[in-house]
């Protein structure tokens, strides 16, 4: 049973209040408190705020696990195993969730990183900075997103998806992905071809509205065999992506290589890899040009970080997969803020209306940038109002 991490409210930290570095050392994790938010048919938000024995507390979004109850109940458990644990212990929770992971999968991935983010949250505010100074500064001050229009999309058309691209585009975005492969079916050969030259027209529709100066990217959510994949690419070629995003399937990693190697169009993917290890053997087959941690499922932002310098180090590009609630976006544009090959952050575009409120203050755009707070830690509190009204 949840208990005190469902049963009520405390009142959000004043982040004026934040303690002296001297008294830092004595911040200790002390309970949780979730949040289950209803988004729409694609899922709902689930966040964690994390209390600490001073009384501070920190954010962290647990969405998009797969099994939103497991969740729940492992942060039941945790919260007991984790108690009385220094908000500086991160690279020890990280170790200690390892075989928590292995055992649980995905749910406990994102209940830890949820965890760890909170931790990160907490520590700019006992010190008095930005959490993004606790990864080497900032080198930008904003964070540039794409439109990420596939969740919001219902008309699957060609019509539909130009609607969705142009609702994008008045608010300011001047890159927009889209995900038109999915609901391919596993048909004969001839409904296949069929679906996948709609596929192709949702994407040319897309392209018309953005014209030349903007960017689009294709997610292909691995839907296609190799042989549809290279048969695809001139098509895909011929829209100027900005990037094509998992053709095929991750295993074996020698199809992925295939299509990469077969095309001058840049590649992305590994939304759905946990850890540096795995993340190195992806890169090192050499199946992208872009590696897409999604701080939820790879083990936090402290993981973020190790993966983004390995990939420095291999002369690749980083971009954060994101389909996230605005805590998990704004605590990793925290460390993209820090990392100079980051490329481009993805933001979930008109799951709901009320998105930006969830936060206090709210999510700042200007031209499909996001302000990065100079509040100390994640520069955000929930507000109140919106998750008791939403929430389930």
């Amino acid at each position: 049973m949840l208990g005190s991490l469902t049963s009520g409210m405390w009142a959000p930290t004043l982040l004026s209040q934040a303690a002296s570095p001297v008294e830092a050392s004595r911040h200790t994790i002390d309970g949780f408190e979730a949040f289950r938010v209803k988004v729409n048919q694609r899922g709902d938000w689930v966040l964690l705020r994390t209390r600490m024995s001073s009384g501070l507390t920190g954010l962290g979004d647990c969405s998009q696990s797969g099994d939103d109850s497991k969740v729940l109940a492992l942060l039941d458990e945790y919260q007991l195993q984790l108690r009385g644990r220094s908000i500086f212990a991160v690279e020890e929770l990280r170790q200690w969730s390892r075989p928590q992971i292995a055992k649980h999968g995905r749910p406990a991935a994102v209940a830890l990183s949820a965890v760890e983010q909170s931790l990160w949250d907490v520590q700019g505010q006992a010190l008095g900075v930005p959490t993004y100074q606790l990864f080497g500064g900032k080198l930008r001050s904003s964070i540039r997103q794409y439109a990420n229009i596939n969740r919001m999309t219902i008309d699957r058309s060609p019509a539909g998806f130009a609607r969705s691209a142009e609702l994008a585009v008045a608010a300011g975005f001047d890159a927009v992905k889209m995900a038109p492969f999915d609901g391919l079916s596993a048909g004969p050969p001839e409904a296949r071809s069929r679906q996948i030259r709609l596929a192709v027209e949702c994407g040319q529709a897309v392209r018309r509205v953005l014209g030349a100066s903007r960017d689009l990217l294709i997610d292909v959510h691995s839907l296609l065999t190799v042989r549809e994949g290279l048969d695809l690419l001139k098509e895909m070629e011929a829209l100027n992506l900005y990037w094509l995003e998992e053709v095929t399937a991750p295993e074996p990693l020698e199809g992925l290589a295939t299509i990469n190697r077969a095309t001058t169009m840049t590649t992305a993917g590994g939304e759905g890899i946990y850890g540096i290890e795995a993340f190195y053997r992806y890169a090192a087959a050499g199946v992208v040009d872009v590696l897409m941690p999604d701080v939820k499922w790879c083990g936090g932002l402290l993981e973020l970080r190790k993966i983004a310098g390995m990939a420095e180090g291999m002369r690749l590009r980083v971009s954060p997969h994101g389909p996230a609630s605005p805590v998990g976006n704004i605590a990793a544009s925290h460390v993209c803020a820090a990392l100079p090959n980051f490329d481009i952050n993805e933001f979930a575009f008109a799951e709901v209306p009320w998105r930006a409120e969830l936060t206090d203050p709210p999510e700042s755009f200007t031209k499909g940038h996001l302000s990065v707070s100079e509040r100390p830690g994640f520069g955000i509190t929930l507000n109140e109002k919106i998750v008791r009204q939403f929430r389930r």
